[in-house]
């Protein structure tokens, strides 16, 4: 079967350090260690990650751990696609589909584990995890469509997002809760619904820029 495989875009403000430090452990990495070794550690982790933060509804220090779950998380997410270039062991329709279809569940453990952890509103963690699909469904579509795969919108990638979890999860040890207008929310249910508003408007933009794209490309006589 033929098959090309898509430009990738990764224009994050991470991405270029990133990619050198990808490339850098990719090259001293074991020989026993492989591609897929890297992508059950990062699917893996993140599932950790999701049973921790239901864990650290009772006890916070649990979210330590989330912390050092999602930077297995990242280790291996990251690694496994550059691990395969590196040593040219790869196997693009393979790796697309076990990395997307890991992406997705590790989504929804997280989300599931912060909906069950009373850190967010149970409403506030399915509105993202549908918005994080939609998303994803559209950069497939896109893919699939237009030949390009954008791993990043502006200066925000997986990896910027897994810094930002981080922090948040830090600032839940001094405070939980965030005042606003004189109202009480949850902290992570502010910074939540800031981003599911990012996430619903990124996606339509995107939507409505590769729709008009595709349209004059293929404009009917």
């Amino acid at each position: 079967m033929n098959f090309q495989n898509a430009k990738r875009i990764h224009h994050s403000l991470l991405a270029a350090p990133e990619k050198t430090a990808l490339i850098w452990l990719a090259n001293h990495m074991p020989g026993r260690v492989n591609s897929d070794h890297l992508s059950v550690l990062g699917l893996a982790s993140m599932m950790g990650a999701g049973l921790c933060y239901w864990l650290a509804g009772t006890n916070i220090q649990m979210l330590w751990a989330v912390n050092i779950l999602i930077f297995w998380n990242w280790f291996g997410d990251s690694l496994d696609g550059t691990l395969a270039r590196v040593r040219n062991r790869q196997r693009p329709r393979y790796g697309f589909y076990v990395d997307h279809v890991i992406d997705a569940v590790s989504a929804v453990f997280l989300l599931g584990g912060l909906a069950l952890s009373g850190f967010m509103s149970p409403a506030v963690a399915i509105g993202l995890l549908v918005a994080f699909l939609l998303l994803s469904l559209e950069s497939y579509l896109a893919t699939y469509t237009l030949g390009t795969f954008q791993l990043s919108h502006g200066l925000f990638g997986p990896t910027e997002l897994r810094l930002l979890l981080i922090i948040g999860n830090f600032a839940l040890f001094s405070h939980m809760h965030a005042r606003i207008l004189g109202q009480r929310f949850l902290l992570f249910d502010v910074g939540g619904v800031i981003g599911l508003i990012g996430m619903l408007g990124l996606f339509a933009w995107v939507a409505i820029r590769n729709t008009a794209t595709l349209y004059r490309e293929e404009r009917l006589p």
